[in-house]
């Protein structure tokens, strides 16, 4: 294709962006980069009674998050209706559009007689030829042909063609003056230069309609490429009743972005048996017609292991920038970027999100007293007699690094005649509050030698539970 590849993605902002939206906006992208291509974001936003600035918000936040940069926009269809109103004159002028008054009554007893009587519940055509002028209450609809099919190439689903006999007078311009979907997506299509429409198949229905507008418009017609839906595990379409639908749910969740967009292209699409991808990979190796046909399962066991990998292979300081946020919603102090590089490192083995890595590492964050049932059940006057002397040995080093303080520990419990195991659980639970931790030298390590002292001189001048 000689011409720039341009391909768009329009969300309406009456809602939270959801997981099949940015499946969309995923594919839509990929395409773009893998052109060298240009990436529009456009907001619909014709539904003033619905459409928020906050959900708007969500969207940006939600493709900035994900790394989906535009090259465009945003455009908002609410700036664009003198567009919209001039695209309609061209439409009124040329005959394929015209003023209709039939009450919306008169519309829904004919509907209902029609489903009666077994016929397509369609516009009867009633004021095609009355030759109605713009009026109050009245709104405009297309001239749709009577005869003949009408039909396409999908990227994704191959060739499709209905009768024109099937497809309404659809309108175009409503009784309160603002343009419907059907007609402002062929508009801004054409206008931006969109080479390629990649959208949900719950728009495949639409298209024939938009391309008999696109040619009473005397408009190239875009490539279209319908993608299939996200079904939940129980093969239903994919709702709340499964889990978050959510994007930035799953940013709450402690989920990284690079693990959503990696599971979120392998709904459909694949290339060969490689599960894991980088971004780049993702652009050099995308084709959309390489898309699947049929419906996709999500499985959020799945996306949970690709977020451990993200999260056992990442840049550790990356993580420990992102943990921050998670650290401040549990109320906790924010330490220093390097001691949380520390944490990052010591738990991401054992968690799968960000959330986890909070919660089990919660000991790094706090210096609570451990719980009285561990206390009693582990830290009995032998064990006690053991991690004084453990604590005098620990005040007279200078580094609680791993290589150092293990051959110390080793070494004094030798003198002792005690094994590791009999301390290393009463150890654990002086520091950590917890029986189960990342290694316990990698937790002294971390915490540091004032934090190792203060932990155990604690519960040694307790004697027990506090």
């Amino acid at each position: 294709m000689d011409r720039e590849i341009r391909t768009r993605f329009a969300p309406s902002p009456t809602g939270a962006l959801h997981i099949g939206g940015v499946r969309t906006a995923l594919f839509s992208w990929l395409h773009a980069r893998h052109h060298q291509g240009k990436f529009i974001l456009r907001i619909e936003d014709t539904d003033a009674e619905r459409s928020t600035e906050e959900n708007t918000r969500q969207i940006l936040e939600a493709m900035e998050w994900l790394g989906l940069d535009w090259d465009e926009g945003p455009y908002f269809q609410a700036q664009r209706l003198d567009v919209y109103r001039s695209y309609l004159e061209r439409l009124l002028n040329a005959g394929a559009a015209y003023w209709c008054d039939c009450e919306p009554e008169d519309l829904e007893r004919k509907r209902k007689q029609a489903l009666a009587e077994g016929r397509k519940p369609k516009y009867d055509g009633t004021c095609r030829d009355r030759g109605l002028k713009e009026g109050p209450g009245r709104v405009a609809r297309f001239r749709m042909p009577d005869t003949g099919v009408t039909a396409f190439e999908d990227l994704i689903k191959g060739r499709i063609s209905i009768d024109n006999a099937e497809m309404d007078d659809l309108v175009l311009l409503r009784s309160d003056g603002m343009p419907t979907y059907n007609f402002t997506v062929v508009v801004d299509d054409a206008s931006m230069g969109m080479t390629h429409v990649i959208r949900g198949d719950d728009h495949v229905n639409n298209t024939p309609r938009q391309i008999r507008i696109y040619e009473a418009l005397g408009l190239d017609i875009p490539f279209f490429a319908h993608v299939p839906m996200i079904l939940g595990p129980d093969k239903t379409k994919l709702s709340k009743r499964h889990g978050a639908t959510s994007v930035m749910a799953y940013k709450e969740m402690g989920y990284l972005p690079e693990a959503l967009v990696n599971y979120l292209v392998r709904l459909s699409w694949s290339h060969g048996d490689q599960e894991i991808f980088s971004r780049q990979e993702l652009i050099e190796y995308f084709d959309i017609q390489d898309v699947g046909r049929a419906a996709a399962v999500f499985n959020p066991d799945k996306l949970l292991w690709l977020n451990h990998h993200y999260i056992k292979t990442g840049d550790p300081r990356r993580l420990a920038g992102l943990l921050k946020e998670f650290a401040a919603r549990k109320g906790y102090e924010i330490p220093a970027e390097d001691y949380l590089v520390r944490v990052v490192t010591d738990v991401r083995e054992r968690t799968k999100t960000l959330v986890e890595m909070v919660e089990f590492g919660d000991f790094y964050f706090r210096d609570a007293a451990p719980p009285e049932d561990l206390m009693r059940k582990f830290l009995t006057p032998e064990a006690l007699e053991i991690l004084k002397a453990l604590a005098e040995e620990f005040s007279r080093m200078e580094s609680m690094e791993k290589e150092a303080a293990e051959p110390r520990v080793k070494a004094l419990l030798e003198r002792l005649g005690v094994p590791f195991k009999v301390v290393a659980q009463p150890l654990r639970v002086a520091l950590t509050g917890k029986t189960v931790s990342p290694g316990i030298f990698e937790v002294m390590a971390t915490l540091g030698k004032e934090r190792v002292l203060a932990r155990l001189g604690r519960v040694l001048s307790t004697g027990g539970p506090v």
